[in-house]
């Protein structure tokens, strides 16, 4: 994570960190623990956007701003409108977002979701991108500016 979080620093636009005490009220709030990737994150910066331009293609959640995904892609926090256990991690230019799916981890890790809008909340039509906060992070540096996930989950059967 730490050469990320230095290319987010040197080449992007990060938020001031997020103190412990702000993780904690967030971890409350949610009720859920962030995973190494993350707090790492937020230590180091509470949200950011990369590639600033007209349309930030990638606005990195603030703590404040991470919210259960049913909230803004449904209509309302029930179980009809979407899992509990997806949250909005990161907004994308058309309205379209990026979830963390908080419902188990794989190697001490929360998984990574497409939120395509219109599919919300399909798990075919919002699937896995990325098996870590840092792998997606490392793929939206590596992007400039593009969804680095779609030319892969075309390819899929």
């Amino acid at each position: 994570m730490q050469p990320l979080l230095a290319e987010i620093s040197r080449s992007h636009f990060p938020n001031p960190p997020a103190t412990r005490a702000q993780l904690e009220d967030f971890e409350q709030r949610v009720g859920w623990r962030l995973d190494a990737d993350l707090r790492a994150f937020y230590l180091h910066c509470d949200g950011a956007e990369l590639f600033k331009t007209p349309n930030t293609p990638f606005h990195l959640c603030s703590l404040a701003e991470v919210v259960r995904a049913r909230t803004v892609l449904g209509l309302a926090d029930t179980d009809e409108w979407g899992p509990p256990s997806w949250f909005i991690v990161c907004n994308l230019y058309d309205t379209n977002f990026v979830l963390l799916d908080v419902s188990r981890q794989e190697a001490g890790r929360y998984i990574i979701r497409d939120g395509y809008r219109e599919g919300f909340p399909s798990p075919e039509a919002c699937p896995r991108i990325a098996g870590s906060f840092a792998e997606f992070l490392e793929g939206a540096l590596r992007s400039n500016g593009r969804w680095f996930w779609l030319d892969k989950l075309q390819q899929q059967p």
